[in-house]
């Protein structure tokens, strides 16, 4: 999914990554719950230690799946840690994804980019590659970082995006980020 040397998070902040004070300052429930329904397939790509992932199943219900993708297998391995032995080991599948290609078949009707599509390389790619698993219906929310995004930056991630067909609305506020929710045509 992108150069290994673009600013991947490293798996030994993923710490950093779930923590009381980001649940405080980026919670879940509140960024996602007018997103997400119980029955849904959601998609979390680059999940890390499953910060969204674990509340993303609580959301969808027993009848609902979270596909939580990421590009390092210590991160997936820090989210089965979590939720082995619990309810959610059903609901959240781990998905092992490529440099350069998410590679689930599978249809959803959300997707969460959070915090990391300015670390692919080829967005266009991408963003093709999120069209063929979204259902026509479907919607894809981007939030990207202050510090690693300026806002023109973000505006050619949005450009990318509806270069390939999608368009794009107001985000939710997500304090000190930038975001889009897109869709379809």
């Amino acid at each position: 999914m992108t150069d290994r040397n673009n600013r991947i998070c490293p798996l030994e902040r993923a710490g950093s990554l779930d923590n009381k004070i980001r649940r405080w300052i980026q919670n879940p429930q509140k960024i996602l719950g007018h997103y997400i329904e119980k029955g849904m397939t959601v998609l979390d790509v680059g999940c890390g230690p499953g910060f969204f992932s674990v509340d993303m199943a609580r959301m969808v219900g027993k009848f609902g799946r979270v596909i939580a993708s990421d590009l390092q297998e210590g991160m997936l391995q820090k989210v089965r840690d979590k939720i082995k032995g619990t309810e959610l080991e059903k609901r959240i599948t781990l998905h092992k994804c490529e440099e350069n290609k998410i590679g689930v078949s599978e249809h959803v009707d959300f997707v969460l980019l959070f915090y990391m599509v300015h670390e692919i390389p080829n967005k266009e790619e991408f963003f093709n590659e999120i069209g063929t698993i979204l259902k026509p219906d479907g919607q894809v929310l981007i939030v990207e970082p202050p510090f690693h995004v300026s806002k023109l930056a973000f505006k050619k991630i949005v450009e990318k995006a509806r270069d390939v067909g999608f368009t794009g609305v107001k985000g939710p506020n997500v304090l000190f980020s930038k975001t889009v929710i897109l869709k379809k045509g």
